[in-house]
């Protein structure tokens, strides 16, 4: 296995990725990191896929982690996002079927992709993805409601007036992000590292907003819920049982899209490559390597 790391070019910017080469022969994955305005950092459990002959591609998306931005901010779209999927697709592979992964907002992304380059997959993968904002949203003010009183508090209040760097309002997205994004005692350093990127990029502000659940941006009226039906290719759905982008969101596309399979992660939140890693990477091992038309082992 080659490993590689370095910029390539894409619609007029330097885009940084991360490759995990397994040769010519090996099934190609293509990953997605979320936010948007992440870095795939939070991605790297993936990697553990490359010692079983998948080769697999991270790259930090447009005005995410170490890549560039455009100077345009009118850019800061789904669509010129796909075009940078395809970009990058097209850059490594060429004419090469791959598989597709999105993680939140990359499962979004990807998604949107889907409808329009799907001849390009062999498959899709879709990790706690949206099809819907709105949707979306509704979910995770429902979760909100769950919330202990003083934490659901603290948002509503502090939602209200803006005030998004109150200590009080800090503390509640914390705890909610401890229940919904990543259950895990200590986060991860590429996970840290990937929500300091958000932090101080300007993507997360402008496409989403001030946090997981407050969707401001220039997203939070996107919606191909009602266009995904169209999708054909071999499709699996991920999420955790207490994930932030619900089972109920995963249900919408596993409903639209006409043979997908879906898995519910019973230990996970919203990163189940992290808190379930080795059984989250052997659903995708499987589903990958059925679909390349290599059966998986028993």
């Amino acid at each position: 296995m080659e490993i590689s790391e370095g910029f390539r070019e894409v619609q007029g910017i330097k885009l940084y990725f991360k490759h995990y080469n397994n040769g010519k022969e090996s099934p190609k994955l293509m990953c997605l990191h979320g936010g948007p305005g992440m870095s795939h950092d939070y991605l790297t459990p993936l990697a553990d896929l490359a010692g079983h002959g998948i080769s697999v591609l991270f790259y930090d998306q447009f005005g995410c982690g170490r890549s560039e931005e455009p100077e345009d901010r009118e850019k800061f779209t789904f669509e010129y996002a796909v075009e940078e999927v395809e970009g990058m697709r097209d850059s490594f592979f060429g004419e090469e079927k791959i598989f597709l992964m999105g993680s939140s907002y990359g499962g979004a992304l990807s998604l949107a992709y889907s409808l329009k380059y799907q001849t390009h997959l062999k498959g899709l993968i879709v990790s706690g993805g949206l099809s819907s904002t709105p949707e979306t949203v509704r979910e995770m003010q429902r979760l909100i409601t769950e919330l202990p009183r003083r934490y659901r508090d603290s948002i509503r209040k502090f939602s209200e007036s803006g005030e998004y760097d109150n200590p009080e309002y800090q503390e509640a997205v914390w705890y909610f992000y401890r229940k919904h994004l990543l259950r895990m005692s200590e986060y991860p350093e590429d996970v840290m590292r990937s929500l300091e990127y958000a932090e101080k990029r300007n993507v997360y502000l402008v496409m989403n907003g001030p946090n997981e659940f407050t969707i401001t941006g220039t997203i939070r009226d996107w919606d191909i819920s009602g266009r995904i039906s169209s999708i054909k290719v071999p499709t699996l759905i991920t999420v955790g049982k207490y994930d932030e982008v619900t089972p109920n969101v995963a249900r919408t596309i596993h409903r639209a899209i006409e043979g997908s399979k879906m898995v519910v992660f019973q230990k996970s939140s919203h990163l189940s490559m992290w808190e379930e890693r080795e059984k989250y990477n052997e659903v995708l091992r499987r589903f990958i390597l059925r679909h390349n038309g290599v059966e998986g082992r028993p």
